[in-house]
């Protein structure tokens, strides 16, 4: 069978044996909201669990909303002209709204990447701030969380907004249960003290700090946290579908909307094995997700839950910019095994920025093996990041048939981390 995995922005075309596949595993097929501006407008002016977007603004002088950063394929523009457009008829005067890039700790986004988040007008018209998670001059402390004491340290241009919003995409997340509403302050906006915190070995070696689960995530509820701790007025969350077409708008309430969301999230990316595979394909979601190696982590611990032991996680991920920031990258190059780094990331006063990533990676090979394909880094620099390089996913099929017989078993996610792949309970 012919199947096209997400990779870069064209695509991957691969041929899977049909009997060795076992299942493609995808979305469900929610319809396509049609006008989805309208359906932003109607759902600002009839939120969940709050009054009117409009209502909210009425007498505010200022506002900040919260984007996602460049890694995320939100529909920014789609989202953002309905509320600039409210918040402007409200009273707010255009030069007294920021939209604050929400970076975490990666790097900013400049030039042509603003008009690839927000479309060729509005960086026109508006001001725009990247967070800067390493400056922790810029943001302002508002104690502890309660379950980790990570200190809490919010960017400041969010906090000496009269109006508070945060934006964003709900999708799996391999550590949060699910992306948006909360994430998008922590740890969108928050400084690196914070982040290394939260981020820490202990909350990721949660058993419930993994894709889907809300419930009991110490990550979530620790970012829930934070996020109502700093006030986030409103929320304006989306849902989109494998072709990045929007199929849900969420708006209202930090919580209320967010749990909406999320509930029809959890019905439109599940999919459902009878039994476990010898291998699978996936994807680390194509452009923007599969830029870096870093996060490409994301596809391989998503297709994990569906392997027998010591099974194998196919990745194709373009990686055009590389594995990651300095700081990761420099990390698992030095890092000689995922036992060494365990042990050593649990020493008191030992931390390395985006070792939480590592850790997930870790966390995969334990049970598993991972083989990567990706024309963005060379094959030797491929051998020192704890995967086994490919020149093809083709050959990738053929060592696992090597393996486990002629009729191995094999799964198929193109959409990689955007999928919930489980087995049936």
């Amino acid at each position: 069978m012919k199947i096209t995995l997400s990779y870069g922005k064209e695509g991957l075309p691969i041929e899977v044996p049909d009997r060795n596949l076992v299942k493609v595993l995808r979305m469900a097929e929610n319809p396509v909201i049609a006008n989805p501006e309208a359906d932003v407008q109607k759902k600002i002016d009839a939120p969940t669990g709050c009054q009117p977007l409009s209502e909210m603004a009425a007498g505010k002088r200022s506002a900040c909303i919260v984007i996602s950063d460049i890694t995320r394929p939100v529909p920014n523009r789609v989202i953002l002209t309905p509320v600039l457009e409210t918040l402007e008829k409200s009273g707010i005067p255009r030069d007294k709204i920021t939209i604050l890039v929400a970076t975490g700790l990666h790097r900013p986004n400049e030039g042509e990447e603003l008009v690839t988040l927000l479309g060729p007008d509005i960086p026109k018209a508006y001001r725009i701030v990247n967070h800067r998670g390493r400056d922790l001059a810029s943001h302002e402390y508002l104690g502890e969380t309660p379950l980790y004491n990570a200190p809490i340290y919010v960017d400041r241009e969010f906090i000496k907004a009269d109006l508070r919003i945060a934006t964003g995409l709900i999708e799996p997340h391999f550590m949060a249960g699910y992306s948006g509403g909360r994430k998008a302050v922590f740890p969108g906006i928050c400084a690196f003290e914070s982040i290394k915190v939260l981020h820490g070995p202990e909350p990721m070696a949660h058993k419930k700090a993994v894709e889907c689960v809300i419930e009991g995530n110490p990550v979530h509820s620790e970012a829930l946290h934070v996020a109502k701790k700093v006030r986030v007025d409103f929320i304006v969350n989306v849902t989109l579908n494998e072709r990045r077409q929007i199929t849900g708008v969420f708006a209202g309430d930090l919580e209320e909307a967010h749990d909406e969301g999320v509930r029809f999230m959890s019905a439109q990316c599940r999919s459902e094995m009878d039994a476990p595979v010898d291998a699978v394909i996936t994807s680390a979601a194509g452009f923007p997700l599969d830029l870096t190696f870093y996060q490409t982590v994301k596809g391989m611990t998503a297709a994990a839950g569906i392997l027998r032991e010591r099974g194998v996680v196919i990745i194709a991920s373009r990686c055009a910019e590389g594995i990651g920031s300095p700081e990761f990258t420099r990390l698992i190059l030095e890092t000689e095994s995922c036992e060494g780094f365990l042990a050593d990331i649990r020493k008191p006063g030992v931390y390395t920025l985006d070792q939480w990533q590592l850790q997930k990676l870790c966390s995969v090979l334990e049970k598993h093996e991972v083989w990567l394909y990706s024309d963005g880094i060379d094959l030797e620099t491929q051998k020192k990041l704890f995967v086994t390089p490919m020149e093809s996913v083709e050959e990738g099929i053929a060592r696992v048939k090597a393996r486990f017989g002629e009729n191995a078993r094999i799964a198929v996610i193109p959409e990689g981390p955007y999928v919930y792949a489980a087995l049936k309970k």
